[in-house]
């Protein structure tokens, strides 16, 4: 699947809420969130959730969407391309075109944020002279 790191997990085959949140640093509201929008689907087995490695790698591409910026059902559907008739080549080309939106996107913010520290900069420059020049400074 695409976005995966390398894999951390123990090497059993199913995870226990606690034991899935606590590897991924989430708490488990986190993680029953991500279930009930569908977007993982652990087994039940009884009131416990039994968490298999599909789930677990979900969550992990899960977070890593997040970290980049990609809104839930943009991650969805990165994540749910993977089963469909193209499978990995449609996710692959997909998840390019969303990266490149989200890096242009990325870039324009930060011009911005550049743009807004260099008037920060010009205008505390400018109160300094200011002050220095009236003899108010103490």
């Amino acid at each position: 699947m695409i976005l995966l790191m390398a894999s951390r997990a123990p090497s059993h085959d199913t995870w226990t809420i606690a034991q899935i949140a606590a590897e991924f640093g989430v708490t488990h509201r986190t993680v029953r969130h991500y279930e009930e929008l569908g977007l993982i689907s652990p087994e039940r087995r009884g009131t416990a959730r039994v968490y298999r490695r599909r789930d677990r790698t979900r969550l992990a591409l899960i977070l890593r969407g997040k970290r980049l910026g990609f809104p839930l059902e943009e991650i969805r559907t990165i994540i749910d391309l993977y089963d469909a008739p193209r499978g990995k080549t449609s996710q692959l080309e997909y998840a390019i075109s969303q990266a490149r939106i989200r890096r242009v996107e990325l870039e324009a913010r930060r011009r911005d944020l550049d743009d807004a520290l260099a008037e920060l900069a010009a205008f505390e420059a400018s109160c300094r002279a200011d002050l220095d020049s009236s003899g108010l400074r103490t």
